[in-house]
């Protein structure tokens, strides 16, 4: 029988956070202990509203209506910065296909291609691909970015905060230059062999993922017993969870946790939206002083995934890794020889 706490993730209502000392207290008390013994939670109380939810979610689904010809006019594989449509099969997790598609979204930037002397990282800035009889996607979609940054955010300072970390720590590995990343992902049902990979067992690599999912479900988590646990949606809250840079900066005492989506059945759609809040492709990402690191664990090592202390690294190690096509069109040169 399931242990009842792993039915639902914990709820945060970041909204305490201006309520008052006491609200905030019992806040700080909550997210500490979620962040450090679960490494995900429900996050509620963020201030995003339905309008500005239902306009990104309509513009979401009908770029997904598009034929498909015009989805794949802004293919991916056009793009050296890993920008644009990905279509079902076409990206990899753990070496295996994601049976989903989605439209991949950044900053939006001029392209820049790395001098001789500079890191093949920054490949990864540069414009979007926005298909050509969609205005409101872009306009929702660069909106959203700037909308989610700003509560990942203040996410992040009470974060800190409930641990007793000084609050403005890693603010300057954000700023203008931060490098936010968001997927407009479809999961179109069940593989027609059977198989249930909408995306396979992972952890996400930066510091924090805010998902908003419809309520069709699918995500799961892997809780303390090892056994992977469903996330029941919950409407209007986002599913947050800590990526490896925070747990490689505390030593282990937060947590980036393993977690993956089962496919909906054959004739069943699933629309989720992950928003992820990245530093600066630059950025090095210092050990966080704070009072509880003598209780850290130590960090999980992953030969087969080592971690970088300079972000950008880590970014670009897992594009080429989720997206062959492009990695071999355009980065043949740093891809490992078999």
């Amino acid at each position: 029988m399931t242990n009842p706490s792993y039915q639902q993730l914990p709820i945060i209502d970041l909204s305490a956070a201006d309520r008052g000392p006491r609200a905030r207290a019992l806040l700080h008390a909550q997210l500490h202990s979620a962040a450090h013994d679960v490494g995900f939670f429900q996050l509620v109380g963020h201030g995003v509203g339905e309008r500005e939810t239902g306009e990104l979610l309509s513009a979401m689904r009908a770029f997904f209506a598009l034929p498909e010809a015009e989805r794949l006019a802004i293919d991916n594989v056009n793009s050296p910065h890993f920008r644009g449509y990905t279509r079902t099969g076409d990206e990899r997790t753990g070496g295996r296909q994601d049976w989903r598609d989605q439209l991949d979204i950044g900053a939006e930037r001029p392209a820049r291609t790395p001098g001789p002397d500079e890191p093949a990282y920054w490949w990864l800035e540069g414009p979007n691909q926005w298909p050509a009889g969609l205005p409101a996607l872009r306009t929702a979609a660069l909106a959203w970015i700037e909308r989610l940054s700003a509560v990942a955010e203040k996410l992040l300072h009470e974060l800190l905060t409930s641990i007793g970390a000084p609050v403005d720590f890693y603010d300057q590995a954000f700023g203008e230059r931060a490098h936010p990343h968001l997927k407009l992902v479809r999961y179109p049902g069940s593989a027609g062999d059977g198989t249930g990979q909408g995306v396979g067992a992972h952890k996400d690599y930066g510091f924090l993922t805010l998902l908003l999912q419809d309520r069709v479900g699918g995500l799961q988590v892997q809780r303390a017993d090892g056994l992977f646990h469903d996330v029941p949606p919950l409407p209007g809250a986002f599913v947050v969870n800590l990526g490896e840079l925070l747990e490689v900066a505390t030593n282990g005492y937060l947590v980036a946790t393993n977690h993956r989506v089962v496919s909906p059945p054959s004739a069943v759609e699933r629309f989720s939206v992950p928003f992820f809040y990245n530093p600066r492709l630059d950025a090095r990402v210092e050990p966080l002083p704070f009072p509880h690191a003598s209780a850290a664990p130590g960090v999980t090592d992953d030969p087969a995934n080592p971690l970088f202390a300079e972000y950008g690294f880590n970014e670009l190690k897992g594009k080429l890794r989720a997206h062959p096509l492009v990695a071999e069109r355009h980065h043949a040169e740093l891809l490992s020889p078999a």
